[in-house]
């Protein structure tokens, strides 16, 4: 299979767990080849963590969750230096964190304070560790995955604008159409009897011999997966070498810049965005729009960027990094809302 194929399968893999989100589905998978980390926000109760999961579900990935909590440590996610004492001697050994894994969970990442947050920012912009002087690389496929609750405030910790940053994209989950959540019910109601059904197979066949046939079924990985459902790590390596030659000529490359550039100058171009965005986004803004606006030509079957991949990327790739005004907050205006008001005062190449 080719790498197109192989991650058209692992998308197709995901929306078999995924009722609904199709949009959040594909928004993974561009973070995924566009190596960046995703910031994933929405609702209690909306998949996030699932759609999460089931990215790793489907992937040959080592996947770790990190539930972030206020009493949560920077060694807790980064590992720390453990005396080993032996007929030899004595000696310290870095013990790594579950920061050292291909796809990280940070789940509720706003519930930990700043000087955890902070034990992750080399990490996600560096892709390496730091511990006692010493610094540990993390694996060539890596990304951090956080989720957070936009509703609960007590017990939270905004996060810093600098971390903010380090996020590629910035994905918003919604309530899904009523009609997908009556196959949501249907989903969760079938893996229930799925699982009922796994505990008394498990149970009638503990102590006994299992058949060829199902000795061959039961073939998984240690993540309980098939091993022939499972996309291989090197079709995503595969796709990013493909999607390093997607062409972005100069005039779409100037559009990126001009659509960034206009939020450090709002003045400039309409009243409205002078009154509503206080801070414009930096440099990661354009090279993300790069980033995923050629992975998003890339999975549309194209060799090329034009506007609408970056459309299609924009308001995730800048939703965070707009510093809002008080007076738009006042008035409700979002970050989506002057980003659709950029469009439009920015001219198309």
């Amino acid at each position: 299979m080719s790498a197109r194929d192989q991650i058209a399968a692992l998308e197709a893999g995901m929306g078999r767990a995924i009722v609904g989100q199709r949009d959040v589905i594909r928004r993974l998978i561009i973070g995924l080849l566009a190596n960046g980390n995703l910031l994933v926000e929405g609702l209690p109760g909306l998949a996030k963590t699932r759609a999460i999961k089931a990215l790793a579900k489907n992937l040959e990935a080592d996947f770790s969750r990190i539930q972030f909590t206020p009493d949560l440590l920077p060694a807790d996610v980064t590992g720390t230096d453990m005396l080993y004492r032996s007929d030899q001697g004595s000696e310290f050994r870095f013990h790594p964190g579950p920061i050292f894994a291909n796809i990280v969970l940070a789940d509720e990442i706003n519930r930990a304070p700043a000087k955890v947050q902070s034990a992750l920012l080399e990490a996600m912009e560096e892709r390496q560790v730091t511990v006692a002087g010493k610094t540990h690389p993390l694996p060539p496929l890596f990304m951090v995955m956080a989720t957070q609750n936009p509703i609960e405030q007590e017990g939270t910790y905004p996060l810093p604008e600098a971390q903010l940053d380090r996020f590629l994209i910035h994905v918003l989950i919604s309530y899904p159409p009523v009609e997908d959540e009556v196959e949501v019910i249907e989903l969760v109601r079938n893996e229930e009897i799925a699982a009922i059904d796994d505990g008394r197979d498990s149970r009638t066949n503990s102590g006994s011999e299992t058949s060829p046939e199902k000795g061959d079924k039961a073939t998984n990985t240690s993540a309980g997966k098939q091993t022939l459902d499972v996309i291989p790590q090197q079709a995503v390596f595969d796709a990013r070498r493909e999607i390093a030659d997607i062409h972005v000529s100069h005039p779409m490359a100037r559009y990126m810049a001009d659509l960034v550039e206009a939020t450090r100058h709002p003045s400039e171009r309409s009243p409205d965005l002078a009154r509503w965005i206080e801070i414009g986004a930096s440099p990661r803004g354009s090279i993300a729009l790069d980033k995923a606006g050629r992975a998003n030509a890339w999975l549309e079957g194209r060799d090329y960027v034009d506007p609408l991949d970056i459309h299609a990327v924009i308001h995730d790739c800048l939703r965070h990094r707009l510093g809002l005004s008080f007076e738009a907050q006042g008035e409700g205006i979002s970050a989506d809302r002057a980003i659709d008001t950029l469009l439009k005062v920015v001219a198309l190449p």
